[in-house]
């Protein structure tokens, strides 16, 4: 199969730690809206839109609760953060038009605006102190790593469960890991896995802030925090081999000067000098200048988060979107999604933002597309455009699609 496995780490039983408890003593899972009630709660966030001002003040009090160390802060085990949270679709029919898409499967969009907001609050669980209801940390989603589809279809119909904890701490970021499953036939199958990356700010998300190390208690949670630390410091070799910062390397130069020779037009007449200026299409493909679809979203104050600015949620959400119409308008049949690949987010977008998102298949394989989806907000009264997130989406379409060649070196 194309899809790549799931790996699900089947977590000890202990690690069933749930937000509420029923009153038959069997837990009640918490759902969505109780995540989101939760988190504005931890940040002492109001729900009205006209006092945010004053409880964003509120928050700068809670300077003097940050820790001046790392040290200062009590270290906590990966099952002080795990959280399971249910998304009610089968026991709750009245929530699934939210979900829902016109192939009457679940919209993808949704279920990344909510692995944002659980990523979230699973942070502020491992960070929590249990003398301060309010937390002076600023927890933002920096980062989503990757997340990988082992299903092709998320059903309307079926409760679904997620669970997810800290897996790897360093001094201001916590990588997250999480997982979501389905319910068939009373048994939860896996769904997708997910890795994001948070960083803790100070109570006005200005500068870094300490949060508690993690210590791994058993062999595979070595394994697990071993590979968060890998996840870093690759990120770190990818950010400084940009095509800005470093020259191709051998084999890409290669590549590119196959496509450009594949594209010269020799056919012209004259004094048998071939221009490098006239390119012709090969068969089956098309022009990447062409494979484009953009985007325009205001944002308004119904899509801010707990600190007043644009959820991240709901970035990802658009971007995805018009990753999806980008790849099904090239591809000409319904695409599905197989894997996301680092989301960075590099700015914060501010409420009442022009926020211009554009759509690029940037690579083809047989069935697969590969879409990069460009946002920035504009600034009506600088007139400047500034980038705040790049993302990359991974498409399988239901047929073949045709090639996509760039034109130009960029």
């Amino acid at each position: 199969s194309a899809y790549r496995l799931c790996i699900m780490r089947k977590l000890p039983s202990v690690l069933a730690r749930t937000l509420t408890s029923g009153t038959s003593g069997s837990p009640v899972l918490p759902d969505m809206s109780e995540v989101r009630s939760r988190l504005r709660d931890i940040v002492g966030a109001s729900t009205n839109w006209r006092d945010h001002v004053q409880a964003m003040q509120e928050r700068k009090a809670l300077h003097t609760l940050l820790a001046k160390r790392q040290e200062d802060l009590s270290p906590r085990r990966m099952k002080d953060s795990y959280l399971e949270v249910i998304l009610p679709l089968g026991s709750q029919p009245e929530i699934r038009e939210k979900y829902l898409n016109v192939h009457n499967s679940v919209r993808f969009g949704r279920i990344l605006e909510d692995l944002d907001s659980l990523g979230v609050l699973i942070c502020y669980t491992h960070t929590k102190q249990e003398m301060q209801p309010r937390s002076p940390l600023s927890i933002v989603t920096a980062l989503v790593d990757k997340i990988n589809l082992c299903k092709k279809i998320i059903y309307p119909d079926c409760d679904i469960k997620f669970t997810g904890n800290v897996s790897w701490v360093g001094k201001t970021s916590m990588e997250v890991k999480m997982h979501m499953l389905q319910l068939h036939d009373g048994d939860y199958s896996p769904v997708l896995d997910a890795t994001f990356v948070m960083v803790a700010r100070d109570p006005e998300n200005k500068r870094p802030a300490f949060v508690n190390p993690l210590v791994p208690e058993t062999p595979e949670e070595e394994e697990i925090f071993k590979q968060g630390e890998l996840n870093k410091l690759k990120r770190i070799d990818f950010s400084t081999a940009s095509l800005l910062k470093m020259a191709p390397t051998a084999e890409e130069r290669n590549i590119v000067h196959d496509i450009f020779l594949n594209t010269l037009d020799t056919r012209q007449e004259g004094e048998g000098t071939v221009s490098f200026r006239s390119r012709k299409l090969p068969p089956n493909s098309v022009w990447m200048e062409d494979a484009k679809l953009k985007g325009l979203q205001i944002c308004h104050p119904q899509e801010r988060n707990i600190f007043n600015r644009i959820f991240g949620g709901f970035l990802m959400r658009k971007a995805f979107e018009l990753g999806w119409a980008t790849a099904c308008s090239y591809g000409g049949s319904r695409p599905f999604i197989v894997s996301v690949d680092d989301i960075m987010f590099q700015r914060p977008v501010e409420v009442g933002s022009l926020l211009l998102l554009s759509g690029q298949v940037c690579y083809t394989e047989k069935n697969y597309i590969q879409v990069r989806v460009h946002s920035e907000v504009y600034d009506a009264d600088t007139r400047e455009h500034q980038t705040t997130n790049i993302f990359h989406f991974t498409f399988i379409s239901e047929n073949e699609v045709p090639r996509v060649v760039p034109k130009t070196y960029g």
